[in-house]
């Protein structure tokens, strides 16, 4: 259950519970779900009824999806939760369901506008390619992490037959459409269901990188066939009540990357529920999420603007000069951009601390657009815009490779120092060269004796960058040489 108000074109998130019924674990052989399976769901829509008491009717929608579209007695399962909330329950058809995860996709998560979204549920798994705000193929297919677990590993053993069985079926169920999904020409691929979200715990608690590839879940796999039993499964990261449908959905979800030929998948911002309630709201979708992310960020925590905007110029600048020689590549610049948007945002809460206060306000704030990995490594990034440098915090975040996260903190905090004075016609005409990762910063002859409070930061960042062994020079040289 989600309940959520409008702000600034975005929703705020008031209340979520959310409780693992598993109703399709219900279904017999002949698709008829058991009284037990029935009165756990009917248990946990009691408990959410009391919430509902308090919004009105019109601004409720309860939507049911695959495992009550396959039930045959399914009308007996909605009467009576339609009697528990006060409110009708909606069996969505698969294409609608597709559609809705693509609308909750495409309100909250960043990047390239056409791509391919997969969300593996307990009863169908949806695959949906789309441009922009607009889906263009949906596909709903009969097969989930829950009706898998008791298709093929009912016994509970985790072995090679196992898996190559369930992923054997996956193949079978995704072969109709595969060529249609692969032909639209997709950029990014986007998982927006419980496995991948679980996948992703697992690689944030063991270090890895945000990027889900085939090898990584084929190393999941192999982790998963060593425990032998269901009940013995133990995976860092892996959280006790994912862990039972964690295998059926790890097998479905190589079979996907490797009928559509995925390179990798990064997690979803949002998904049916998100879909759902922008729709309730009919908001428009912005091209660039994170752009709108910004602003309101900006807007509520009283952002010098014009500042942000010096430094991020300043900080462009510096990435178009090493970019090449320190392999930045456009993400790095998006998320550089980023960090000086809201770099002073701890300004708001306390001058003497704000690096501190700016990291503590990312790490937990709602960042539409943005993964939770790349949460991370802004706020790291503002935790070090100036004074000492922690690169413990750079090196734990998972978004991008360490040495870049290094370089993109380099970049940050001469374009803070450089922008100090807060004004356009101040900025020096200034250099960047790099040898190896020795960064020489070459500036108009005689510019450090007329500015002599910048002059002294440049002498004390040398200081701080060297104690992590980052060599930063500081050169003048004459018009005629420059």
């Amino acid at each position: 259950m989600l309940v959520v108000r409008e702000s600034a074109g975005s929703i705020q998130i008031i209340s979520r519970v959310k409780r693992k019924v598993r109703l399709a674990a219900g279904l017999d052989k002949n698709n008829r779900l058991s009284e037990q399976a029935m009165e756990r769901g009917w248990q946990c829509l009691r408990l959410f009824s009391e919430h509902l008491q308090d919004i009105p009717r019109a601004q409720i929608r309860v939507v049911a999806t695959a495992t009550l579209r396959l039930a045959k007695n399914a009308d007996t399962f909605i009467e009576k939760a339609s009697e528990i909330l006060g409110n009708p329950v909606k069996v969505i058809q698969g294409e609608e369901e597709a559609r809705l995860i693509y609308q909750g996709v495409a309100h909250t998560t960043g990047g390239p506008d056409q791509r391919l979204v997969v969300d593996i549920g307990g009863g169908s798994t949806e695959l949906v390619t789309g441009t922009g705000a607009q889906a263009q193929q949906l596909y709903s297919l009969e097969m989930g992490c829950v009706t898998w677990l008791e298709r093929y590993f009912s016994d509970r053993t985790l072995t090679e037959d196992n898996f190559a069985q369930a992923q054997s079926a996956a193949h079978e169920v995704i072969a109709p459409v595969a060529d249609s999904l692969k032909n639209h020409g997709w950029k990014i691929c986007v998982g927006a269901s419980g496995t991948v979200q679980a996948i992703q715990e697992i690689m944030i608690a063991q270090g890895m990188d945000e990027l889900i590839t085939l090898s990584k879940l084929k190393q999941l796999r192999q982790k998963a066939i060593q425990c032998h039993k269901l009940e013995e499964l133990e995976i860092e990261g892996l959280t006790f009540e994912r862990a039972l449908v964690f295998p059926s959905g790890l097998s479905i979800l190589i079979a996907i990357f490797e009928a559509l030929e995925i390179d990798n998948m990064t997690l979803a911002g949002g998904a049916l529920r998100e879909g759902l309630v922008y729709g309730m709201l009919e908001l428009p979708i912005e091209q660039d999420i994170r752009a709108r992310t910004l602003r309101n960020i900006q807007r509520r925590f009283q952002v010098d603007i014009e500042q942000a905007g010096r430094v991020r110029q300043l900080a462009e600048h510096f990435y178009l000069q090493v970019a090449k020689d320190w392999d930045l590549d456009l993400r790095c610049r998006d998320l550089l951009s980023s960090a000086c948007a809201l770099h002073e945002i701890g300004l708001s809460i306390d001058f003497r601390k704000g690096p501190e206060h700016a990291s503590y306000l990312i790490s937990n704030l709602d960042l539409p657009g943005f993964t939770p990995a790349q949460k991370r490594l802004l706020s790291a990034l503002l935790k070090n815009q100036h004074g000492p440098i922690d690169a413990s915090t750079l090196s734990q975040q998972n978004a991008i490779p360490m040495q870049q996260a290094y370089d993109l903190c380099r970049l940050l905090r001469l374009a803070i120092i450089f922008a100090s004075r807060r004004r356009d016609d101040t900025l020096p005409a200034l250099r960047l060269n790099v040898s190896s990762h020795v960064l020489i910063i070459v500036l108009p002859y005689r510019w450090l004796a007329e500015h002599p409070l910048r002059a002294e930061n440049l002498q004390q960042e040398v200081q701080w960058q060297g104690y992590v062994n980052w060599i930063l020079d500081l050169e003048e040289r004459n018009s005629s040489n420059y």
